[in-house]
């Protein structure tokens, strides 16, 4: 018998849409993060992008258990001396809502040109509103 090993040629690939709401971020960000992995298929293959399209919406509704609101931080560094940035979860979530999704799937990927190629995959939306309609998404059920 034969090991199957898919190729770009042969992978088929489907748009899911997720709604956030009520959900917590790492349980919701781990879970895309597999489906735009392509774990969640048995033609999984490590070394091809073989996952789906995933399109989060109602990222402003996504909760955070905990104190984490005021005692996490998102911190970057602009490249000059004493330019380390940072602001707190609550500030994150008023001002750009669906940049938490993505930083967290984001470090959930691989740290690659594949784990890029799998991250713009990723449409996240702050509203109940998204512009993928054509592409005709399936609701993508998230397990607690």
């Amino acid at each position: 018998m034969k090991t199957y090993v898919a190729n770009a040629d042969n992978i088929e690939r489907k748009w899911f849409v997720v709604d956030a709401e009520g959900q917590t971020l790492g349980r919701l960000a781990t879970q895309v993060a597999t489906v735009l992995r392509g774990k969640h298929k048995p033609t999984y293959t490590p070394f091809l992008d073989c996952g789906d399209y995933v399109i989060v919406v109602n990222a402003d509704k996504i909760v955070l258990s905990g104190k984490k609101l005021d005692q996490k931080f998102y911190r970057y560094h602009t490249g000059y001396p004493g330019g380390l940035k940072e602001t707190s979860y609550r500030k994150l979530m008023n001002t750009k809502p669906e940049k938490a999704i993505e930083l967290a799937v984001k470090g959930m990927l691989p740290k690659n040109s594949l784990g890029r190629q799998m991250y713009r995959k990723l449409n996240v939306y702050a509203g109940p509103n998204h512009e993928h309609a054509a592409q005709k998404p399936e609701p993508m059920a998230i397990k607690d």
